[in-house]
């Protein structure tokens, strides 16, 4: 894959940079993509002072974005879960923050919703969209 890539996070409270680097790489390997490919990085803003999240963005040097819930809510997407706006006020977090990151419509959403649970019982979720040229 040569395309620039934008990948969507979420993740539990708490939730180790391991988990998230496993997750990453499952959802890179899914769509034939590298980390070099990563272009852009987002998640929402209650995520942002999660250490796994900034573990992982300081390990490859990527800038993570962090979105307001009410930006993300009004990104249309494949998989919403009212049990993430129950907790969050958005029904999408990776996917909508893969969208918003790579500025683009749900046609360039190449991993839906990925969910990884990692072995210390952590959830963190990541979604794919290409970055159109």
């Amino acid at each position: 894959m040569s395309s620039p890539i934008a990948l969507g996070l979420g993740c539990d409270r708490g939730t180790p940079a391991t988990t998230l680097v496993w997750a990453v790489v499952d959802a890179l390997a899914r769509c034939g993509a590298s980390l070099a490919d990563v272009a852009a990085v987002a998640s929402i803003d209650l995520k942002a002072d999660e250490p796994g999240l900034h573990a992982l963005a300081d390990w490859q040097g990527w800038t993570i974005r962090f979105y307001p819930a009410a930006a993300l809510a009004a990104v249309p997407v494949p998989h919403p879960s009212e049990t993430v706006r129950k907790y969050t006020g958005t029904p999408s977090v990776s996917e909508a923050a893969a969208l918003l990151a790579a500025g683009a419509g749900m046609d360039q959403l190449i991993v839906e919703k990925l969910k990884f649970r990692g072995p210390d019982g952590r959830n963190a979720t990541v979604s794919i969209a290409r970055i159109p040229q």
